[in-house]
């Protein structure tokens, strides 16, 4: 199968050939039909997180159909549409347990490897997952059944940026009806949190970000205020806009520097709740005076939206389904896997929303 595999950070991807195993035990074999060009990707490609194993296969945001399954599985079969969650959960620790299966303790990991044609050693696969691949090999429990009439571009948007932003505004910080809304970022994951902050009810939110064509964005998916914060204070503007208070909620999701964390905060007022989303390279400091906070603010952090696939992957489908959720509009680009480096430079330049690369 071809595969787009990065060598080495801050190197363009190459397209190479691999070999799978067949699924083992618990395991299901997923042709991939589309793949979302996500950030996270991005930060592994620049070096943002670390000594992640190379060379990897990239690619976590994806959706296909199974191709054969292993002994013992029981919940999906071949031919059906899958979404691939990039957090398998256990279901017995006691994050699973306690309805936290984002934060699972042990997630499993397929036994199947990939390798170099020819070779024998296994390569690294991006989040157990690597769906910058033709075929991949995940824990049956990654794979999610959903309806076949669902497009596979728009089902692969839901398997991250979807789920992580519109799961931060439901899930993680249970946005009110009839609340106010602040969004640091129009990326993939902000288009998402404004989204979710819809639906949830909210009735003013002000999106942020530093490039027009964003914040444009923002306005499509829902938005009602916008703030460019390349030209005014970004605290200042929103609590101008909502009478000196502050929102009630505000989400960081941009990920990249410490201003827009702190200014996330700055943002809310009495009470107010301000959600981490955007995944930040390692070591960046955040300071923020503890005065800050003493008006009862509070700060968490969401990951994967607070999700539990199996539920709200459908959950957010049906939304889809029923126009009350935008994914055809996500998807700016649509590439071969062969210009994979061509959407990563789009990504860099902030000028898609979501770029999706299409196997078919």
């Amino acid at each position: 199968m071809k595969a787009a595999v990065l060598y080495e950070p801050k190197t363009p991807l190459k397209l190479v050939e691999l070999d799978l195993d067949e699924p083992g035990p618990g395991e299901a074999l997923v042709k991939i039909m589309s793949s979302g060009v996500c950030h996270s990707d991005w930060h592994v490609i620049k070096g943002d997180w670390g000594n992640i194993p190379m060379p990897c296969v990239l690619g976590h945001e994806g959706a296909g159909i199974v191709e054969a399954v292993g002994q013992g599985v029981s919940t999906v079969k071949t031919g059906d549409h899958v979404i691939l969650s990039w957090m398998a959960s256990c279901g017995t620790c006691e994050s699973c347990q306690s309805g936290y299966p984002n934060l699972c303790q042990r997630p499993p990991a397929a036994q199947a490897k990939v390798r170099m044609k020819g070779e024998s050693e296994a390569l690294y696969q991006m989040a157990g997952l690597g769906t910058f691949s033709a075929y991949t090999v995940v824990p049956e429990v990654a794979a999610v059944p959903i309806d076949k009439s669902i497009p596979f571009p728009q089902a692969a948007l839901v398997g991250c940026g979807v789920t992580t932003g519109v799961g931060a505004a439901i899930n993680t910080a249970r946005v009110g009806a009839g609340s106010t809304v602040a969004v640091f970022g129009c990326g993939g994951v902000g288009l998402n949190c404004i989204q979710g902050a819809v639906i949830a009810g909210a009735i003013q939110i002000i999106a942020v970000d530093m490039l027009d064509y964003k914040l444009d964005l923002g306005r499509e998916f829902g938005a009602t205020d916008t703030v460019n914060a390349s030209r005014e204070d970004p605290v200042a503007r929103i609590k101008e806009l909502t009478g000196g208070q502050g929102v009630h909620y505000a989400f960081e999701a941009i990920g990249l520097v410490e201003a827009p964390f702190v200014q996330s905060v700055l943002c809310t007022r009495r009470r107010g709740v301000t959600v981490w989303v955007g995944h930040a390279p390692l070591d960046t400091p955040v300071t923020i005076d503890a005065r800050a906070l003493i008006l009862e603010k509070t700060i968490i952090a969401s990951m994967y939206g607070s999700a539990r696939p199996h539920v709200d992957f459908p959950k957010i489908l049906s939304l889809y389904r029923a126009g009350k959720l935008k994914l055809d509009e996500l998807i700016t680009r649509r590439f071969d896997l062969k210009d994979i480096n061509v959407a990563f430079d789009l990504l860099a330049r902030g000028e898609v929303a979501r770029s999706v690369i299409n196997f078919e």
